[in-house]
């Protein structure tokens, strides 16, 4: 079934992560598309949302054809057979990698302009994005985090290509998928709307989910005291 945009496939992926909603656990969306996903996710947990910075390794010329990922820290991920497939020599794969490092770092710099990364040592660490294709960005992540000391690795999306998901499995604690069908061309076909993601409206989640953290919960109305101000309004709305 299609998800109506990022936003709704966040809120169904909800439904699958309640269990891990406690004090130790840490949101890391996939910039830009799983970000808008894991804003959803962190807000129902009410656990701190960040980002996991990673590129894909693209075959020169064949955008969709991926030989692997590089991410925050050192991480890199490379599919060996593909990149012999691909005929891509020593020097051009060093150079890609190369480009592709510089552009995470680049992201990672204003991502983190105006604050610090998360600590993931010990915690649970659950990785969010929009979708899964070839895998290679979601085995990057998944070792970002194990590098960076998380306990528990768990990566969650609204839809996956069978194989790469099965994989995961390697690499994540736990692995949770809404959707694994068996004809899978690209992400995007199972979105009614999948506009481009900007890193200006990543910054401005990342902002939004730290200040609903610094705000408390609302408490719910109690039967048998006095509403006052805020409560006693939502009372008579109620009431009328």
């Amino acid at each position: 079934m299609p998800f109506l945009d990022r936003r709704e496939a966040g809120r169904r992926l909800v439904e699958r992560l309640r269990a891990f909603r406690g004090p130790e656990t840490v949101v890391l969306g996939l910039p830009c598309g799983g970000v808008p996903v894991a804003y959803e996710v962190a807000t129902a947990l009410r656990a701190p949302l960040d980002v996991a910075v990673v590129a894909e390794l693209e075959v020169p010329g064949r955008p969709r054809l991926v030989f692997g990922a590089v991410a925050e820290g050192g991480v890199r991920v490379v599919d060996d057979e593909q990149l012999v497939r691909a005929f891509i020599g020593p020097a051009e794969r060093a150079r890609l990698e190369r480009e592709a490092r510089e552009a995470v770092l680049r992201r990672a710099a204003r991502f983190r302009s105006v604050r610090e990364r998360l600590c993931l040592t010990g915690r649970t660490v659950v990785l969010v994005d929009d979708g899964v294709a070839t895998g290679a960005t979601a085995r990057a992540a998944c070792l970002l985090a194990r590098k960076r000391g998380a306990g528990r690795v768990v990566f969650a999306v609204p839809v996956g290509s069978c194989r790469p998901i099965r994989a995961l499995s390697a690499h994540a604690d736990n692995v949770i998928c809404l959707e694994t069908p068996a004809l899978f061309h690209s992400i995007e076909q199972w979105y009614r709307t999948f506009d481009p993601v900007t890193e200006a409206t990543v910054g401005e989640l990342l902002e939004r989910a730290a200040d609903q953290l610094r705000t408390p919960p609302t408490q719910p109305i109690r039967l048998g005291h006095k509403p006052v101000g805020r409560d006693a309004t939502l009372k008579r709305v109620l009431d009328n």
